[in-house]
């Protein structure tokens, strides 16, 4: 009965109903899905209130002809393999009690930080895998008078604790330049973990910086052979087993708020329901966009209204948080073989940069900036019993800006045109980083499918302003709000990649509501 009762849709509850939970969670994310399940665990009413008809958030999957494309996913940051302990991945699978052969996570092949194009004077690349003895290596290699540098660097971000609720923001910039004088090595450590997960422009916030290192180069790339929908898959079960509600199609329109503290939630439908504490996963400038003091309620009166809608003096005020400037295109390829087929079979992941000075910034006079971004080939993945994936995959990702391309969408004919021109410049750039193919021709040959995504497409099915991925270029650590009960979880509270979407979802949910009781 319960599994029944926890797929309804929205519009199957009658209006102006009143249900009561212990905790409410606004989006179906990663972050979200796992804040529900350690709650539930510890015996919390808990209902989850996602918009659209999927779950995953920034992280999920759809469907075209009968294919599965995964959004978002190149891989699983911080796996390690079974027995090592102490790290987030092992944090993880405790603290939601999954084993972790039920994410059936597989190892990458190699990874690659390639600037300047393939065999063109001044190129370099470093190479790296889930051994991070293999990119030290790689580092003293091609960089001899910086490795020293690199290793007092590397001790630095072993000894930071990057996950302190209290730690104060500090320029990542200023603190590599302390160890690496070389800006090119500066800018190829920067790139990746840029890509990964940085909603701010130029620079990172150092913690950030820790985070996404660790994640990238201490611990390492994984992917289910399924794709994401297995870890979603897992979530949802693990959800479901504790006796968590979800309610799909079912958004939160507003968030009413009496004497500082969220009253109820109004429902797209009309209906209001009402809980102890709410958790949002869906951003912190969108979730004070729900700030509403109860509209014709004689109980709110205008002080209520302003203390509602007032800033906190601290930095961590949700709305200190501006939305963020950061989007990206992705285009997917579909072939008839594995890339090795046709040449590309050594590489997992590749960040490329085809400048003197890598600049990661929201392109300003173009939609699409295809100097830098990201190749990934699912396929180069180390899946068991040299198992293969029934086609090939060959997936690109640029910066992009939102506002050229919303312009672009006033006229549906100008963005189809737009899609195709950038999606075959983004292929362009990409190849150069490839080795070459022969006949030169071999890609258009092999491609079976295609498809793109654009900012517009981010904020269709996620909700983020601008199409910014990663949310707010200022993180709010303790997931406080302007309302006591309300707090957030995900890209905008601060821990960084699928991994610690999920950890920052099961912290929140520890420090805010389970250790008060």
């Amino acid at each position: 009965m319960r599994r029944r009762q926890e797929r309804l849709y929205c519009f199957f509850h009658p209006l102006n109903t009143t249900a009561h939970y212990d905790v409410a969670i606004i989006g179906a994310g990663m972050s979200g899905i796992a804040a529900g399940i350690r709650l539930a665990h510890f015996g919390k009413r808990v209902c989850i209130f996602e918009r659209h008809n999927a779950p995953g958030g920034l992280n999920g999957f759809y469907s075209i002809a009968g294919r599965k494309y995964d959004v978002g996913l190149h891989a699983v940051t911080n796996y390690v393999r079974p027995g090592v302990k102490g790290t987030p991945l092992t944090k993880l699978l405790r603290q939601l009690r999954i084993d972790r052969d039920e994410f059936a996570l597989c190892e990458q092949k190699q990874s690659r930080i390639a600037f300047g194009p393939r065999n063109a004077p001044g190129s370099i690349s470093l190479r790296f895998t889930n051994d991070f003895s293999a990119f030290e290596s790689e580092v003293a290699q091609n960089f001899p008078a910086q490795i020293d540098g690199f290793r007092a660097l590397v001790a630095a971000i072993r000894g930071h604790d990057e996950v302190a609720l209290d730690a104060k923001p500090v320029s990542a910039r200023e603190i590599v330049r302390r160890h690496i004088a070389d800006p090119l090595l500066e800018d190829m450590l920067f790139c990746p973990v840029m890509y990964y997960g940085s909603a701010q422009e130029h620079d990172m916030e150092w913690s950030q910086f820790a985070i996404m290192f660790k994640a990238l180069f201490f611990e390492g790339f994984a992917r289910p052979f399924d794709g994401v929908r297995v870890i979603i898959r897992v979530l949802l079960e693990k959800y479901r087993a504790a006796g968590g509600e979800r309610r799909m199609k079912c958004g939160v329109q507003k968030i009413i708020a009496r004497r500082n503290r969220a009253a109820a939630l109004l429902l797209d439908n009309g209906e209001e329901i009402t809980a102890t504490h709410i958790l949002s996963s869906i951003g912190a400038p969108e979730t004070a966009a729900l700030f509403e003091c109860g509209i014709g309620n004689a109980e709110c009166g205008m002080e209520n209204r302003q203390a509602a809608a007032a800033p906190l003096a601290s930095d961590d005020s949700a709305f200190a948080a501006p939305p963020g400037r950061l989007s990206y295109v992705e285009t997917i390829t579909v072939l008839n073989r594995q890339p090795a087929d046709i040449g590309w079979g050594d590489d997992t992941i590749i960040f490329f940069n085809d400048s003197p000075r890598f600049t990661y910034a929201r392109p300003e006079n173009e939609q699409v900036d295809v100097r830098s971004g990201v190749i990934c080939f699912p396929n180069n993945f180390s899946y068991p019993g040299n198992r293969q994936l029934p086609e090939g995959l060959f997936r690109c990702t640029c910066l992009a800006n939102y506002d050229l391309w919303k312009n672009a969408a006033a006229n549906p004919g100008e963005y189809r045109a737009a899609k195709q021109r950038w999606f075959d410049d983004i292929a362009a750039s990409a190849k150069r980083f490839l080795p070459p193919l022969a006949p030169p021709d071999a890609l258009e040959r092999a491609t079976v499918a295609t498809d793109m995504f654009t900012p517009l497409t981010i904020t269709k099915f996620t909700g983020r302003a601008a199409g910014a991925i990663y949310g707010s270029p200022v993180k709010n650590r303790q997931g406080r709000t302007a309302l006591e009960n309300v707090y957030l979880c995900g890209a905008d509270q601060g821990f960084l990649g699928i991994i610690g979407a999920m950890l920052s979802g099961i912290s929140m949910a520890n420090y805010h509501i389970l250790q008060k009781g």
